[in-house]
């Protein structure tokens, strides 16, 4: 089982950057495809990026693509997402999650367990 806790959200203006972690309480960590999501008021919850169990293969929504960055370390059971150029329309409540999967999954369902968020705020 994991436990998720997210860290590192905050207020931003356009262009900035903001680095999100997410660390796991599992020994088992090495063994999940890890992803962040994200969600806006009044839409769903939304694929952003994934990264592989060993961390060699990432995978990008191509609204991010470019910008955001996605990587994980396994000797501290931790996954970031350093985002850079951020826009208005990234402000989300941003989520990992963790999959028992054999390859990355856009949809929520697919992934086992998630964190409690954290609020990323672009301003304009």
């Amino acid at each position: 089982q994991q436990q998720l806790v997210e860290s590192g959200g905050g207020l931003v203006q356009a262009g900035g950057s903001l680095r999100l972690s997410c660390a796991a309480s599992g020994r088992t960590f090495r063994m999940y495809v890890m992803g962040w999501f994200r969600q806006a008021p009044g839409k769903e919850r939304e694929f952003v990026t994934a990264i592989s169990k060993s961390g060699g293969s990432t995978y990008y929504d191509d609204s991010v693509k470019g910008r955001f960055t996605i990587s994980r370390d396994n000797a501290k059971n931790t996954v970031y997402l350093q985002m850079n150029s951020l826009k208005p329309e990234d402000t989300a409540v941003y989520y990992c999650a963790a999959g028992a999967i054999i390859m990355y999954r856009t949809t929520p369902s697919q992934y086992d367990y998630w964190g409690q968020g954290t609020q990323v705020t672009v301003s304009s």
